[in-house]
């Protein structure tokens, strides 16, 4: 056990020590910043206040740190985030063979089968470690613009529409980010599985992306509403189900 432990130490200090593996962390620290900046103006903000309003809630009770962090996770996670969980995950086998060092590996004694694994995890943790940092820092950077409050979470194409004071507004935000990261597993988990076919890192992250695009472009054709639940991005926004007044835990 303790030589899995070494070995899965080393996968993740080799991925963790390519510089594109924190594109991701850097990108939505920009991302965040803007959203609020922009948020700040008055146009937007007005908007956001008479959508409030209209729901018959008071603005200066659900503009808060929880509100703004969720509807930053929900602007961005999905694409920013399937784009750099991609570029990491097709990256993870192809590069490998690309350079020749896993056939170097794979002359020490250790099966194939742990070699996968090994990857597979590291790619699992890196986007359980990504999720992370982008809802606590949406959190903290919300907090920090506009307070502590209640939580309010919309979502027209989920049909969600939900109101909760602010502690409980908080724990659900937070018990959401591990479903969000098992959402996002499916990302990483294509990613992974086209960077051990044969083909260059480039194309196991293009295709990754392209099945994700067109899953959601259809996802979001009204025409097709019978049948979302066969999509895959149908089943990635489960973590919203958190905010429901009542949890569906059977959905």
């Amino acid at each position: 056990m303790s030589l899995f432990f070494l070995q899965m130490r080393n996968e993740l200090h080799k991925l963790f020590a390519r510089k594109r593996t924190y594109l991701g962390f850097a990108a939505f620290v920009a991302v965040e910043i803007l959203l609020l900046l922009l948020l700040n103006l008055p146009k937007p903000k007005a908007g956001f206040r008479k959508l409030i309003e209209q729901n018959g809630y008071g603005f200066d009770q659900y503009f808060s740190g929880a509100t703004l962090g969720l509807l930053m996770l929900m602007w961005t996670t999905f694409l920013l985030g399937a784009l750099y969980l991609a570029l990491v995950a097709g990256d993870v086998v192809a590069k490998e063979v690309e350079d020749g060092t896993l056939r170097m590996i794979l002359c020490r004694p250790i099966s194939r089968l742990r070699v996968g694994f090994l990857k597979y995890a590291a790619c699992v943790l890196y986007t359980f470690a990504l999720t992370f940092f982008i809802g606590l820092t949406a959190l903290v950077a919300g907090l920090l613009y506009c307070g502590w409050g209640g939580l309010f979470a919309i979502a027209p194409l989920e049909q969600l529409l939900a109101m909760h004071e602010a502690w409980p507004g908080f724990w659900r935000y937070l018990g959401a980010l591990p479903l969000l990261g098992f959402g996002l597993v499916s990302i990483s988990s294509l990613g992974f599985l086209f960077s051990c076919c044969e083909m260059k890192p480039a194309a196991a992250t293009i295709l990754t992306l392209s099945i994700f695009f067109f899953d959601s472009i259809f996802r979001s054709i009204s025409y097709f509403e019978s049948l979302r639940g066969w999509f895959m991005t149908s089943h990635m926004t489960v973590w919203l189900r958190v905010f429901e007044y009542h949890i569906p835990w059977w959905r």
